[in-house]
C-alpha cells in the first residue's frame, strides 16, 4: 500500500508522468505505507486471479481491515472499478477510480524498484516471470490432466497394435494350419485360437488335454474329433515351440491393447467428456489426433469436422467436378452406423454440428461435466428416430413438443365418369379427317355433275368428259324408259369408314355411279324378256 503525499500534483493528469521520471521524484509523490510478501507462488496466483476476476481475496480483506480502518476518512484509489465496488460494499470504504488513478498506477509500476526497498532486481524479475506463467496457464485453463498429446500418442499406438496383431494372428493361423488345418474353421476367435494352441501344442495332445477353461464343451468335442482324423502334416517339436512363442506374443499384445484402451477411455473422459459422449472414445481420439490438438479441433467449423479424414476424396471430387463426400472419420460413430443408407448424410451433418459445439465446450469451457454432450446426443437420436419413422414431432427446443396441425375437414367432391378413357384406339383429330375426306369428295362431286348433265343431253362420259352420241330412232323407247328411271330420286349412299390397325380407309360411292350400274342391269333384263317373246312368237 502506498500513500499519496502531494495530491495537488495529481490534478495535472497530462503532466503526471514527469513526476515519475526518477525514483527521487517518485518518492516525493507517494510513500510506501505497508508491504506484505506472498509465501509461495500458489498464494500469489490465487490473489492475482481474484484481482483479475474483480473479487476480494481473504488476505486482501484482512489487510484492508487492519490498515485502512485507521485512515477510514481517506479515499482508496483502485485500478479496477469492479473491485472498488466490492470493497465499498463489504468494508464500507470510499473508493475512487478515474484517469488520474490510472496514470498514477502506471507511474508506480515504472518505479516499483525504487519505491520498495530490499528487493533485488533479479529476484523481482524472476517472481514476475513465474507469476505471469502461472496466470497465463490459469487463463487458458491449462492443466496437466488436460494434455491431449497423451491421447494422440495413445490412439496412434492403438492403431499400430491392431495392425501388428492382425499380422501376427494371420501368420500364426497359417503356420499352425499346416499341422492342424481343421482347427481354424472350428475356432473363429483369434485370441481363443492362440490360447488353445499354446496350451495343447501338437494335435495328438488334444485327446488327452483338458481345454474346458478355454472352449465350451460342444466346441471341445468337435476339436478332439477333428484332431483324430486331421489331414495336416507332421511337424517337429522345434516348429511347435516357435509357434507357441508366437502365440505368447499375440496374447501379450492383446492384453496390452486392452489395457491401453482403458487408459485412452479414462483420458478421453477427463479431457473431452462431451465429445466422448457424442461420438465415442475412438472416434473422438482420432478427430483430435487428425487435427493436432483439442484446441485446433475447436477452431474447425462443423463442415470441416464432418469431412475430417476424407480430404483426398474431397479434393478429388472438386477436381473432377463430381459429388463431394458426406463424411470422414465421423462415419464410424455409432449414431451414423444406426441410420439407414438414405439418412447417413443427414445424420452425419447434424452430428458434426453438435460435435463441433461439444468440442468447443470441452476445449474452452470451465465445466467438466458431460451434460451438454448427453443433451445433444438425445437431440440427434430424436432426429434419427423421426427420419426413420416419419413422425410429427418437432425437433427444435427440447424435441418433446408436438407440432401444430390444422383441423381435418372432409371435402367430398362428386366426380362424373369420363367415357373418353374407355377407347383403346388412338384418336384421330377432326381437322386431319376433314382434310383427308375433302379432296376425293370434291372430285367425285364435279364428275357427278358432269355425268348428270351428259345423261340429260343424251351423251356418254369417258374419263370425266362428256362424249356426244348420235341418236337413233330405235333407241327412243329406251331413252324414254331411262328418263323415267332417272326421275325417281334414289337416296345418296353414305360414306363408309373402315378403321383397321389405326388407319382410316374411306370408300366413297356416289349416287351417279350407282345409278349407271342400275340402268345397265335393267337393260340386260329387258333384252332377255324380248328374246323370250321372240321365241314364243316364232313357235306360234
Amino acid at each position: 500500500f502506498l500513500q499519496v503525499l502531494n495530491e495537488k500534483k495529481l490534478q495535472e493528469v497530462d503532466s503526471l508522468w514527469k513526476e515519475f521520471e526518477t525514483p527521487e521524484k517518485a518518492n516525493k509523490i507517494v510513500k510506501l505505507k505497508h508491504f506484505e510478501k506472498f509465501q509461495d507462488t500458489t498464494e500469489a496466483l490465487a490473489a492475482s486471479t481474484a484481482l483479475v476476476e474483480g473479487k476480494l481475496s481473504k488476505n486482501l480483506k484482512k489487510i484492508l481491515k487492519k490498515i485502512v480502518a485507521k485512515d477510514a476518512h481517506e479515499q482508496l484509489a483502485v485500478a479496477d472499478a469492479k473491485l472498488g465496488g466490492v470493497i465499498k460494499e463489504k468494508l464500507n470504504l470510499s473508493c475512487i477510480h478515474s484517469p488520474m488513478v490510472t496514470e498514477l498506477m502506471r507511474g508506480i509500476r515504472s518505479q516499483i524498484e525504487g519505491l520498495i526497498t530490499g528487493l533485488p532486481s533479479r529476484e523481482m524479475a524472476a517472481m514476475c516471470l513465474g507469476l505471469a506463467h502461472s496466470l497465463s496457464r490459469y487463463k487458458l485453463k491449462f492443466s496437466p490432466d488436460k494434455v491431449d498429446t497423451m491421447i494422440i500418442q495413445a490412439i496412434s499406438l492403438l492403431d499400430d497394435l491392431d495392425k501388428e496383431l492382425n499380422n501376427y494372428i494371420m501368420r500364426c493361423r497359417e503356420w499352425y494350419g499346416w499341422h492342424f488345418p481343421e482347427l481354424g474353421k472350428i475356432i473363429t476367435d483369434n485370441l481363443t485360437y492362440c490360447k488353445c494352441v499354446r496350451k495343447v501344442g501338437d494335435r495328438s495332445n488334444f485327446a488327452s488335454s483338458d481345454v474346458s477353461d478355454i472352449l465350451p464343451e460342444e466346441i471341445e468335442e468337435d476339436v478332439k474329433a477333428a484332431a483324430e482324423i486331421s489331414m495336416g502334416t507332421e511337424v517337429s517339436e522345434e516348429d511347435i515351440n516357435n509357434i507357441i512363442h508366437l502365440c505368447d506374443q499375440v496374447i501379450e499384445i492383446s492384453e496390452y491393447r486392452t489395457q491401453l484402451y482403458d487408459y485412452l477411455k479414462n483420458r478421453m473422459m477427463a479431457i473431452a467428456p462431451n465429445l466422448t459422449v457424442m461420438v465415442g472414445e475412438l472416434v473422438g481420439a482420432r478427430l483430435i489426433a487428425h487435427a493436432g490438438s483439442l484446441l485446433n479441433l475447436a477452431k474447425h467449423p462443423a463442415s470441416t469436422v464432418q469431412l475430417l479424414g476424407a480430404e483426398k476424396a474431397l479434393f478429388r471430387a472438386l477436381k473432377t467436378k463430381r459429388d463431394t463426400p458426406k463424411f470422414g472419420l465421423i462415419y464410424h460413430a455409432s449414431l451414423v452406423g444406426q441410420s439407414n443408407t438414405k439418412n447417413k448424410g443427414k445424420i452425419s451433418r447434424m452430428l458434426a454440428a453438435k460435435t463441433a459445439l461439444t468440442i468447443r465446450y470441452d476445449a474452452l469451457g470451465e465445466n467438466t461435466s458431460a451434460e451438454m454432450g448427453a443433451e445433444n446426443r438425445l437431440k440427434v437420436e430424436t432426429r434419427l428416430r423421426l427420419l426413420e419413422e416419419r413422425g410429427i414431432r418437432r425437433i427444435s427446443g427440447t424435441g418433446k413438443a408436438l407440432a401444430k396441425t390444422d383441423k381435418y375437414q372432409n371435402k367430398s367432391e362428386v366426380k362424373v365418369f369420363d367415357p373418353s378413357g374407355d377407347s383403346t384406339l388412338p384418336v384421330v383429330s377432326k381437322k386431319r379427317k376433314i382434310q383427308e375426306v375433302d379432296e376425293p369428295d370434291t372430285e367425285v362431286a364435279v364428275k357427278a355433275k358432269k355425268f348428270k348433265a351428259a345423261m340429260k343431253e343424251g351423251t356418254a362420259v369417258e374419263d370425266g368428259e362428256p362424249v356426244k352420241k348420235k341418236k337413233k330412232k330405235k333407241d327412243k323407247e329406251k331413252q324414254a324408259e331411262e328418263e323415267e328411271v332417272l326421275s325417281e330420286e334414289l337416296p345418296i349412299s353414305p360414306i363408309i369408314e373402315v378403321r383397321q390397325n389405326s388407319t382410316c380407309v374411306a370408300l366413297l360411292f356416289h349416287d351417279a355411279l350407282f345409278m349407271a350400274a342400275f340402268v345397265c342391269l335393267q337393260n340386260t333384263e329387258k333384252k332377255k324378256k324380248k328374246k323370250k317373246k321372240m321365241k314364243n312368237e316364232g313357235e306360234d
